[in-house]
């Protein structure tokens, strides 16, 4: 009797075992860290449209300041990022934007970028997130003007998984807030879209 509850005993630990061991291998392949880069084109609204003011009815070169306004055409750019996922909630991106093209008055910048990437909703191969990032942009304001400047950025967008590997970013939009730019601050938007490769 003694003799039978022992294997019975020793037949249950071992089956508990091996339920728990199946359990722990996939909830570790479920955290684990992916990196996939990508490559986009952007258009911006620059916010900047080449005017400069002063104060004063007659002033010196030095004194005139650039003035934030609507521009009359949108910066066209390419764009690369990087996506990491450690795991579903604790995500970060990074993105960089050279927006050379379509210049107005040879108004031009770049952004560089990096931040949380916070997954919203999922539905078929389709994946909404959210961002928020900071860093800093470089615009050059024409008449041979340039600076660096604090940029913080906000938006969204989603992403569509075409194969295992490769996903498509279908839309990306971005809204920033240079707090100091000029004498006031600056607010550039677009958006933009491109293609991803998930490295592993």
């Amino acid at each position: 009797m003694k003799r039978s509850a022992l294997v019975v005993s020793l037949t249950l630990l071992v089956a508990v075992a091996q339920a728990v061991t199946a359990q722990v291998v996939p909830s570790a392949k479920g955290h684990q860290l992916t990196i996939t880069v990508g490559a986009m084109a952007s258009g911006f609204e620059p916010d900047f449209a080449g005017n400069w003011a002063c104060g004063g009815a007659s002033c010196p070169p030095s004194l005139y300041y650039p003035v934030a306004q609507a521009a009359n055409q949108p910066l066209i750019g390419p764009g690369a990022f990087v996506d990491i996922k450690f795991r579903r909630w604790v995500q970060l991106e990074g993105e960089a934007r050279w927006l050379r093209f379509n210049r107005y008055l040879d108004v031009h910048e770049d952004d560089y970028l990096a931040g949380p990437k916070v997954p919203v909703y999922h539905f078929w191969k389709a994946s909404l997130y959210g961002k928020a990032l900071g860093g800093f942009s470089r615009m050059d304001m024409g008449f041979g003007y340039h600076g660096t400047f604090t940029a913080l950025a906000f938006g969204g967008g989603m992403d569509i998984k075409l194969t295992k590997k490769i996903s498509v970013r279908a839309l990306d939009g971005e809204y920033q807030y240079w707090p100091s730019w000029g004498n006031s601050h600056l607010m550039p938007y677009g958006a933009s879209a491109g293609v991803s490769y998930r490295i592993f």
